[in-house]
């Protein structure tokens, strides 16, 4: 590699990280070979979202064939959405630097199964693939157009290292009466906030979700964000940090409300992107009310707690399964019990036997899909275990008291 070609690196690295600092969305420089020299990412695409890289000799085809000024917009299956410009030494393309993932409308129920059914994703994944559509960014045409001017200007030109100046600072001089007043103020302050914390953490793990929404009140919220001080040059940053930290105490409060863990990591990462990208106080404030509420209702909806360890185990297949063909022996196989035992076990926990279970997890999918998708019947039966559509239409009657079309109808 040339000294050249090093210089050239090093200026694209500083330039991607002020697009980043700036943007929040993900960036990458790639050479002519299709390779990542240099990456920001925040986020790790889904297992069953993977191939990027495959995309990038497209991405570099369609910058060769336009002006050095051009920008290109990439969109790919799964209506993830990149920015790329070219990095020209005259007329040779040597490379390109990529923005991206982001999409440009909120993420739906209906989006996330449109995406799962063109792509054949199992159904299994939703909630995964919910978790990460959900924190990207949503950017309209025009932002991203500007995006895409910036990035064809700050590539037209070398790094400049700029030179910062500063007002000098005046301290006031210190009033010892009003320290212990602050003093005073401040540990009441703290008081309080642990005991909130305390109490969000009860809430959430017994899925107290009318506590919660108690507990969630402005005047609380200030509460908890009344540290903005801690890096006085950056109130952004502290308050960041305390909505990091309240999520680590969510996360914490969830798994002993009896989440499984797999729930708990997706929306704890979900929550942990969101606040770094979080735009302003009072976003982060909304955001830390969102989150509360979110670990809360999960809880409420589907926590284990209450399971003997083999039911925990079931559950848990079966959540992440749902779209298999599940039978009692097979559940029983895979997490090497007694059918018998288990049947007898589960019917205690739960007061109902496994197959209704499955069937009952099966209808809360179908409903989502139902009530905000375009998806055809036929298809929203496959995708959660059905391969029998007056099966599936026969269990969600007896559930719902309607048919699949009639609470369709009905859900408009």
């Amino acid at each position: 590699m040339s000294v050249g070609w090093e210089n050239d690196i090093s200026d694209f690295k500083k330039k991607c990280n002020l697009l980043n600092a700036i943007t929040k969305i993900d960036i990458r420089f790639i050479d002519k070979n299709g390779h990542a020299l240099f990456q920001l990412v925040d986020h790790l695409n889904p297992v069953t979202i993977q191939g990027l890289d495959k995309e990038f000799f497209t991405i570099m085809e369609q910058l060769k064939k336009n002006e050095t000024t051009s920008y290109y917009y990439h969109v790919n299956s799964f209506n993830l959405e990149y920015i790329a410009t070219g990095i020209w030494k005259g007329a040779k393309i040597h490379g390109f630097i990529l923005i991206g993932p982001f999409v440009s409308n909120v993420p739906s129920i209906g989006f996330i199964s449109s995406i799962i059914t063109k792509n054949k994703i199992p159904i299994s994944e939703r909630k995964q693939l919910e978790a990460f559509y959900q924190s990207l960014s949503v950017m309209s045409r025009m932002d991203s157009n500007r995006i895409g001017e910036l990035l064809v200007n700050v590539c037209a030109h070398s790094h400049i290292e700029s030179q910062l100046i500063t007002t000098d600072v005046v301290h006031s001089p210190i009033n010892r009466d009003h320290l212990k007043i602050e003093i005073a103020e401040n540990k009441n302050l703290i008081e309080a906030r642990l005991q909130l914390e305390k109490d969000i953490m009860n809430a959430i793990a017994k899925g107290n979700t009318d506590e919660i929404t108690r507990i969630s009140n402005e005047n609380n919220m200030n509460i908890l964000s009344n540290f903005a001080d801690r890096i006085p040059e950056s109130p952004l940053r502290s308050i960041k940090n305390i909505t990091l930290v309240m999520n680590t105490i969510c996360r914490t409060a969830a798994e002993r409300g009896g989440v499984p863990p797999i729930y708990i990591h997706h929306l704890s990462e979900k929550f942990a992107i969101l606040i770094e990208r979080a735009p302003n106080l009072n976003d982060l404030k909304k955001l830390g009310v969102v989150m509360i509420n979110e670990y809360c209702t999960t809880v409420k909806k589907i926590s284990t707690r209450h399971f003997s360890a083999i039911v925990k185990k079931a559950v848990d297949y079966i959540h992440l399964h749902l779209e298999d063909a599940l039978t009692l022996n097979k559940i029983a196989s895979k997490i090497h019990v007694n059918a018998s035992h288990l049947s007898r076990k589960f019917k205690a926990d739960t007061n109902m036997n496994i197959i209704d279970y499955i069937n009952q997890k099966r209808v809360e999918e179908a409903k989502l899909y139902l009530q905000k998708g375009n998806v055809s019947i036929t298809e929203i039966a496959l995708m959660i275990g059905f391969n029998d559509l007056n099966y599936f239409s026969r269990v969600f009657k007896k559930s719902t008291s309607m048919s699949p079309s009639q609470y369709r109808k009905h859900s408009i």
